[in-house]
């Protein structure tokens, strides 16, 4: 049956009254989002027109469109240098160490913090664990290095009381790396059992009484219960952790390494760092910028597509 053309032309302007309602009705909130997509475009996607740096023997005195053509020239240049492989090696190392203890670390003591009964307490205890996050690396390196110094540091005096010689601990190869996971974990596990607290919050209690009239004890609830819970949650944080496989944390690596540690300690952050500023050796520092982008980029899609095949866990 045919449509008249006077009902198709009332439907059509129907859903277009529908349309500019419903964008009239949004339009505060696009309206607030438009500074924070300002920002993006101004300090995200401006700055990646220096991308072609890696792949120019730059000039800054010539600028992006008169500098040399080189093609991979800084690539190659790259995977030539010695130390390239070993600081690749640091990098993953470090920041998978960290990843997987920023993981199990907040889990285990959100389970163990949930536990506890009296407000008062429960609510000290997050405070104190949480006020790290909120402290910038060249603070907590300061402490840090007070902390752990040979001569008048806290372990060196407890070291010497019971009759141990000190350590300098960051200037230590084997120790440094280890260091600096203990030192971020301890600094950002606070921010990550806040938001498992939260999901364990959420857990319905009708399933721990379940559990309590089948006479599950306390670790069977937390086993059967709470992790199974709390397990969408850790899934995303850890598919959102795989981006950052290559990012073992500049801040805290150049506040606290030294030449004598750049054997294990030395990172692409503060690699890029040192070849880029201090040597203007700007189309290599690029080209090692690119390629850990890249690699951390398809990290992240790998790692959503693994959570969505086999957690069934979809962010968008």
């Amino acid at each position: 049956m045919a449509i008249r053309p006077s009902a198709a032309r009332t439907g059509g302007s129907t859903k277009r009254a529908r349309a500019a309602a419903k964008l009239k009705q949004q339009l505060p909130m696009h309206l607030m989002l438009l500074p924070c997509i300002v920002l993006v475009a101004i300090f995200s996607y401006y700055p990646m027109a220096g991308i072609l740096i890696a792949f120019q023997n730059y000039n800054p005195t010539k600028g992006f469109f008169h500098s040399k053509f080189v093609g991979l020239e800084n690539f190659d240049y790259v995977y030539a240098m010695p130390e390239t492989m070993q600081v690749l090696w640091n990098t993953i190392f470090i920041a998978l160490l960290k990843i997987v203890f920023g993981l199990v670390v907040p889990v285990v003591f959100a389970i163990l913090l949930d536990m506890v009964r009296r407000s008062f307490v429960k609510r000290s205890i997050q405070t104190l664990i949480y006020i790290p996050h909120f402290l910038s690396w060249v603070i907590l390196s300061g402490i840090l290095i007070d902390i752990l110094s040979p001569t008048d540091g806290i372990i060196s005096f407890m070291l010497k009381g019971l009759g141990i010689e000190p350590v300098f601990f960051l200037a230590n190869e084997k120790l440094f790396p280890y260091i600096l996971v203990v030192t971020d974990v301890w600094k950002e596990f606070g921010y990550g059992t806040i938001i498992y607290l939260a999901a364990i919050t959420s857990i319905n209690t009708i399933l721990y009484e379940a559990a309590i009239m089948d006479g599950a004890s306390r670790f069977r609830q937390v086993l059967h219960v709470t992790i199974p819970g709390i397990m969408p949650i850790v899934v995303l944080m850890a598919t959102l952790s795989l981006g950052n496989v290559l990012n073992a944390g500049f801040e805290q690596v150049f506040n606290l390494y030294s030449p004598v540690v750049y054997k294990t300690g030395d990172i692409l952050d503060t690699f890029v760092y040192r070849i880029g500023l201090l040597n203007s050796q700007y189309g290599v520092a690029t080209a090692v910028g690119l390629f850990k982008s890249v690699v951390s980029f398809i990290f992240i899609v790998t790692g959503y597509k693994l959570a969505s095949k086999f957690a069934g866990y979809r962010i968008f």
